[in-house]
């Protein structure tokens, strides 16, 4: 009981700290910090934010590092408004969520307890990473299903007698999400003195997608040596809603063979819980030295590797490139 109350202590001292360096300094001028972003100056920051200012130093120090970078470019993937140093912080804090819930879980017996709670707080402390894929994987395919209709948008305003930026500023405004954010940020880094060029890239790394880079290499060539950009957008446009039909109609035929793994990956794992959270006594035997003294180890390690390569098998039979 103790050692409850004191973890329950930090658990909410934790909570009240992140939340508290997250909110406070979160009205500073938006203006700023974008400036900051494309012409090198340093973030102003306002009186009396010195926790905000101390979240700010690290997450500088954290960012210049590989892994942060990463998490720098899936946040902005992502279209999450939160700092690497935010991030981490949340990790920790689902981390810490993870191990009370195993502790729970695996109550029964002292080495099912501390087994159960060091795999919740490394389970858990992925999860932040798991939606910010799915929210990035999400918006890009969201993006890409757009691309074919704006690139017809785009071939009609060059013909109307729109500029290239100019067409890139129609789209930021007439198209929708996630569309125009993305074109509106590429008509606002030119504005602020990056060329086209150097825009599209930075498109391309928020957007990895073949299509966008097939536009792109279009829209780079004719700026070199000329042409008629707006025949080679419709050429480019037809090609990628083909693409986007026969991906769709290849993920209505795959539909039943992705629900499979995703029910028999989840299903035997739920019911280890189920059953563990309803008669711990029950599932103690598996985390206890028995004879062989190796089987409370090797038995739900060598399931849990089993369940996973047979995830991974079918999502790959499922995996179809077109």
């Amino acid at each position: 009981m103790p050692i409850a109350l004191v973890g329950l202590g930090l658990f909410a001292v934790l909570i009240l700290a992140v939340f508290g360096l997250v909110l406070r300094g979160r009205g500073g001028d938006d203006m700023q910090s974008r400036l900051s972003e494309f012409a090198g100056r340093a973030p102003v920051q306002p009186q009396g934010s010195n926790a905000r200012q101390a979240l700010d130093q690290l997450d500088k120090v954290v960012v210049q590092s590989k892994q942060g970078g990463n998490m720098q470019r899936d946040l902005a993937r992502a279209d999450l408004k939160l700092t690497v140093a935010e991030f981490i912080l949340v990790k920790l804090l689902c981390a810490l969520v993870g191990a009370g819930i195993g502790a729970f879980i695996g109550r029964a017996d002292p080495v099912a307890l501390f087994t159960s709670a060091l795999v919740g707080a490394v389970v858990l402390s992925f999860l932040p990473n798991i939606y910010v894929n799915f929210s990035a994987k999400r918006r890009i395919a969201s993006f890409n299903n757009q691309l074919g209709d704006t690139i017809t948008m785009m071939a009609n305003a060059l013909r109307g007698g729109y500029s290239f930026l100019q067409t890139l500023d129609m789209v930021g405004r007439e198209a929708p999400a996630p569309m125009s954010a993305e074109f509106r940020r590429v008509v606002q880094e030119v504005g602020l003195g990056r060329s086209t060029e150097e825009a599209l890239f930075n498109l391309m790394r928020r957007m990895p997608s073949d299509d966008l880079d097939l536009l792109i290499t279009a829209v780079n060539i004719q700026m070199e040596v000329g042409g008629n950009l707006a025949q080679i957008l419709d050429t480019i446009g037809h090609t990628i809603r083909e693409r986007v039909r026969i991906k769709g109609e290849i993920n209505t035929l795959t539909a039943q063979g992705r629900i499979s793994a995703w029910v028999v990956t989840g299903l035997p794992i739920g019911l280890a819980i189920f059953i563990s959270v309803v008669n711990p006594s029950y599932m103690a035997p598996i985390f206890t030295f028995g004879m062989p003294p190796e089987s409370w180890c090797c038995l739900p390690v060598a399931s849990l590797v089993m369940i996973v390569i047979g995830y991974f098998a079918i999502m790959k039979i499922m995996d179809i490139e077109v």
